[in-house]
């Protein structure tokens, strides 16, 4: 492996940095508040809370950051089908689950 991710040229230590920022993240207020309904932001079910991943709407492999506003609380189910996917890839996926 080169030290560069297969999509966007993204460099496997900015990734490790932002998967710290986001494990920071995971010990705040904030997140505790985000998670606090057990709601899966993705298909809106109830989830215990031990089953709430954090979840990066733009994936860090694709160039997205450990923010506020592009982490959300997901279900382990959603969290593993969405794996990498753009948010438009995602909606299409849930559109052709129906």
């Amino acid at each position: 492996m080169s030290g560069i991710d297969d999509f966007d040229g993204i460099d496997d230590a900015e990734i490790r940095r932002q998967r710290a920022i986001a494990r920071d993240l995971r010990k705040t207020r904030w997140w505790q508040q985000k998670t606090a309904s057990g709601q899966c932001y993705y298909c809106g079910k109830k989830t215990a809370y031990k089953n709430i991943t954090m979840d990066h709407v733009l994936p860090l492999t694709r160039g997205g950051k450990s923010t506020k506003d592009n982490l959300v609380p997901s279900c382990k189910k959603c969290n593993t089908a969405k794996k990498s996917m753009m948010p438009l890839q995602w909606q299409e996926y849930l559109e052709n689950l129906k």
